[in-house]
């Protein structure tokens, strides 16, 4: 979902895992080149090895040229919420709801966002177009969340 009024790009998809198996994904920044559909993360430089409130960790990335960048994770929920920002001031941010299917079988909603209104140069996102690379990427990384936890 591409939404420009509340500057974010997100999407989501049920997983048959338990969001417990998924969140410690999201919270080990050393697997987050496993996952990252983008293909920019290329792995961790620094960082704990579970992330946490406040928590910072570097990352090696690839955008046309190598470089290095430092992570502050800002919202934090066990099992439910991770979010982190970087000096451009836009959040990547998953949550996550498990609940049982009528058939019994125990899945988990995962939901990607990309949220650029508190970045510092909006304009800047929109026109390198940001917004819609990101949408494609983020569906690329849920599909391989889901791989990696089925």
């Amino acid at each position: 979902m591409f939404d420009s009024k509340h500057m974010a790009v997100c999407s989501s998809k049920v997983i048959k895992a338990p969001a417990g198996s998924i969140f410690e994904l999201l919270i080990t920044p050393s697997r987050h080149f496993e996952f990252d559909g983008s293909g920019t993360v290329k792995g961790m430089t620094f960082g704990p090895d579970r992330l946490y409130l406040s928590a910072r960790f570097g990352m090696r990335m690839k955008f046309g040229i190598p470089y290095r960048i430092t992570n502050t994770v800002v919202e934090f929920e066990e099992n439910h919420l991770i979010a982190w920002r970087h000096f451009g001031g836009h959040i990547w941010r998953y949550s996550l709801n498990e609940f049982t299917c009528e058939d019994g079988t125990l899945v988990t909603e995962v939901s990607e966002c990309f949220d650029y209104s508190s970045a510092r140069s909006i304009k800047l996102i929109q026109l390198i177009d940001a917004p819609i690379r990101n949408l494609i990427s983020i569906e690329k990384t849920l599909e391989r969340l889901e791989k990696l936890v089925s």
